[in-house]
């Protein structure tokens, strides 16, 4: 991770993981070109937006969440709860299970009478590796993303 430290114009923070108590990197500032994951063990990234804007997600003109305090795990932006726009979401009895995180539930997206089903996804009780993003929300399904 020093090679990413070069594409990044932001201090270097630490976050304890439960697995094996071992310390993950975590890169906190506004960067300028993706740097893809290198080990299994470097699965989040803490994402401070300072000069362009923050993470939004919108589906059919509607802003979904906005954020600059999104945690970014295996390429997904995740939001924080307090940043997701609840008007749109209902309830899904979607469930998938992740061997590392947990099991994982799901929105349907309403926006102006159309329905994106099962389009946003959080981790109500996360397994202790992913205990950082438990409720923060992330979204498939043609929601577009923008970091």
């Amino acid at each position: 991770m020093l090679s990413a430290a070069k594409h990044l114009s932001a201090h270097r923070e630490t976050l304890r993981c439960a697995q094996g108590d071992k310390i993950l990197p975590i890169l906190v500032g506004k960067i300028q070109n993706r740097v893809p994951t290198k080990s299994r063990h470097d699965r989040f990234t803490l994402e401070r937006h300072t000069e362009q804007p923050m993470p939004k997600a919108t589906w059919n003109g509607a802003v979904l969440a906005q954020s600059d305090k999104c945690i970014v795990v295996e390429g997904n932006q995740y939001f924080p709860p307090d940043a997701v726009n609840r008007e749109y979401f209902k309830d899904s009895i979607k469930h998938t299970t992740c061997p590392w995180k947990g099991l994982a539930s799901y929105y349907t997206i309403e926006v102006d009478g159309k329905e994106n089903k099962d389009a946003a996804w959080f981790y109500p009780d996360p397994k202790e590796a992913a205990k950082q993003i438990q409720d923060y929300v992330a979204f498939w399904r043609g929601v577009k993303v923008e970091a």
